[in-house]
């Protein structure tokens, strides 16, 4: 599994941080910082961020 952001339309809304702080997070530049081990555990949540995105700029490839 893995996530692809689109940075031109990704927006550092931080939904993706809220709803799986274990994968997602903003640098300092607010910037989105994607985990390079994603849990297996947590595919359902990952999924819902992905899926949650307001800009839809975040995209699930298995």
């Amino acid at each position: 599994m893995e996530i692809r952001v689109d940075r031109a339309l990704c927006e550092a809304n931080a939904v993706c941080c809220g709803l799986a702080p274990d994968v997602f997070e903003l640098d300092d530049d607010e910037q989105l910082v994607i985990a390079r081990n994603l849990p297996a555990a947590r595919v359902g949540r990952i999924s819902l961020a992905v899926a949650r995105c307001p800009k839809n700029a975040l995209e699930l490839v298995p």
